[in-house]
């Protein structure tokens, strides 16, 4: 891939974030404001920090695979794709990569997961030269493993919504909320969304 140097940057945590609710988007990159890290936030960051030793010990058994090399805090930066993000873990082995996301949720991964993990296995393409057929989210309160398979139709979904986040932050204007309230309930970004509340 050959980098476009006027690509808009994005980050592969704008993916999850857009089809969570495309305000948050906007309100991180065309509207840059103050926000309050949430309970949730927090309680992640501290699991992080227990999970990383307890991975490394164990076998990759669960990931079904019989060799690989552990990476943990990837950095990844594609300028063909104008997009970088920190995957938690990164599984190579010698034919295929398998980014793995650790989530500090009980619900099963949602659609804004999966577009993270294919953008993440995008990334991970683009900077190892190697597949990566399939993902895992890692549910950290049930100690749940669950493999996301890394499709071409996926990795299409992935470049649509770089393609319409790009052009949102492009016209400046403030994006339709989520139509799912319950998600405004803790949202970060609440008080600025004045036409709901």
């Amino acid at each position: 891939m050959a980098a476009d140097t006027d690509l808009i940057p994005l980050r592969v945590n704008d993916l999850k974030q857009w089809d969570y609710c495309p305000r948050i988007v906007f309100y991180n990159t065309v509207m840059p404001v103050a926000r309050k890290s949430t309970v949730k936030m927090e309680r992640g960051k501290e699991v992080e920090i227990r999970l990383d030793a307890l991975e490394a010990r164990r076998t990759l058994r669960r990931y079904r695979l019989s060799e690989g090399d552990r990476r943990f805090h990837v950095w990844l930066n594609s300028p063909a794709l104008g997009l970088s993000g920190k995957l938690d873990l990164l599984i190579v082995t010698p034919e295929a990569c398998y980014p793995v996301d650790f989530k500090y949720t009980r619900d099963r991964p949602r659609r804004n997961h999966v577009m993270q993990l294919a953008a993440y296995a995008l990334l991970v393409e683009d900077a190892m030269k190697l597949p990566a057929p399939a993902a895992f989210v890692y549910l950290t309160p049930s100690d749940q493993l669950i493999r996301i398979n890394v499709t071409e139709r996926l990795k299409e979904l992935v470049l649509a919504r770089i393609s319409s986040i790009r052009q949102m932050v492009q016209e400046g204007i403030l994006p339709e909320p989520t139509p799912v309230r319950a998600r405004c309930e803790e949202c970060e970004f609440r008080n600025y969304c004045g036409d709901i509340f």
